[in-house]
């Protein structure tokens, strides 16, 4: 059964808020923010206040999933997944 976009929505921000309560993270999770961030950016029901934020999401979990060290880049990023995780509730 696929996801809906609220359940989307709450699987992206426990990602984003293990990576910042963690400081670390797998190529799996990347993998899937940036499943998820295509999928909510396709969603007409996603307000355009979170669709702003999505496009950064996107590029991090791209970075991070070709970093040659993805605790390192989860570390450097504390600040924007604060944003994030409050821009997403």
């Amino acid at each position: 059964m696929p996801l809906n976009h609220q359940h989307q929505m709450t699987v992206l921000k426990d990602i984003l808020s293990n990576h910042q309560t963690d400081c670390c993270g797998t190529v799996s999770e990347c993998e899937q923010i940036e499943r998820l961030v295509k999928s909510l950016m396709g969603n007409e029901q996603v307000g355009m206040h979170v669709k702003n934020v999505l496009p950064s999401i996107y590029d991090y979990g791209q970075a991070g999933k070709y970093s040659p060290n993805l605790d390192s880049h989860i570390s450097s990023h504390q600040q924007q997944l604060s944003e994030w995780i409050d821009q997403l509730t």
